[in-house]
């Protein structure tokens, strides 16, 4: 290979949990890219695994030069990971996958010639999830709840230009979603099924806890769904106890004076109080992001690499 010559393709792969699976997706990714174009480049962004993944990636660097690493200094998240191994990445064509072999590396070439057809961005969209049934649920009121409150999004797993790559790379703020990212940019983008594999070994990091915590902080990164809603649901309140008001008039003109209840008082104060605290809680949930992201501190810090 002619080191010169520009990276044709490359593969950026975060990687948690994942260090069984790491040889046999360096051997499965390698013959698929260099059915591609011999001239490609790995980089795998260890985000601060507890198993011994860095070892593994040191290993595949230290046998194949096209094998790159960064260990970042602790656990970041996968998107922050992604970010890092984005602004590593030299090549035209950049796949972007997990390390499970959940996203299979022999789908990339029907992305890849997807893409030639003229598209900026392909992205992968699973036809069936190989997961267990509660965990395929959890996944659908997830994207279907975030696709609601923001954008339709589908997994990381596709291929992207250099072009939408550094679109990306320019987005300043810290909060990251690399799929609602690939959208915002625009460029012209289509989707195309794969076929999802069954995860090889160890079980996923992404807990109901961290699900849930990694979707409030994209809805309040890239959508103001919420406080427009929160607006919605105040005007909904606001007519109906306007129409409640004219009926007690009209009932008191009819001579019909009902005695008025303390449990229905009570009922009435501590219902206001409960709209009056979420619609609180969520302003201060953005208050709280915005102060978050005038810190400026870095999205990843690498520690090392190879």
């Amino acid at each position: 290979m002619n080191t010169d010559e520009k990276t044709h393709i490359g593969a950026v792969v975060p990687v948690y949990g994942c260090e069984l699976c790491l040889p046999e997706l360096y051997l499965r990714l390698s013959l698929s890219l260099q059915k591609i174009n011999p001239n490609f480049e790995v980089i795998f962004v260890n985000d601060g695994s507890l198993d011994n993944a860095w070892p593994v990636i040191k290993d595949l660097a230290s046998k194949d030069k096209r094998v790159r690493g960064l260990n970042l200094s602790r656990n970041f998240g996968q998107h922050p990971a992604i970010s890092a191994g984005l602004s590593a990445s030299t090549a035209e064509w950049v796949v972007v996958m997990d390390c499970d072999l959940q996203d299979q590396p022999e789908e990339i070439e029907k992305l890849y010639r997807k893409a030639r057809e003229g598209f900026d961005a392909v992205v992968a969209s699973r036809i069936e999830r190989q997961d267990g049934y509660f965990r395929k649920v959890i996944s659908s009121v997830f994207y279907g709840t975030l696709s609601y409150l923001t954008d339709p999004t589908v997994a990381n797993f596709g291929i992207y230009s250099r072009k939408t790559i550094d679109a990306i790379l320019n987005m300043g703020e810290r909060s990251r979603y690399f799929p609602l990212m690939v959208r915002w940019v625009g460029f012209k983008t289509a989707t195309l099924p794969v076929e999802h594999a069954k995860r090889k070994s160890g079980k996923t990091s992404y807990s109901l806890k961290k699900m849930l915590d990694l979707g409030i902080d994209v809805v309040l990164a890239f959508s103001d769904k919420p406080l427009r809603l929160v607006v919605k649901f105040g005007i909904i309140i606001s007519f109906l106890a306007l129409m409640y008001v004219v009926f007690v008039v009209l009932r008191a003109l009819d001579g019909i004076h009902p005695v008025l209840g303390w449990a229905s008082l009570i009922a009435s104060i501590w219902l206001i109080f409960g709209m009056l605290t979420m619609i609180l809680g969520i302003i201060s949930l953005y208050v709280g992001k915005t102060f978050d992201e005038t810190k400026k501190r870095p999205i990843y810090i690498v520690k090392e690499k190879i």
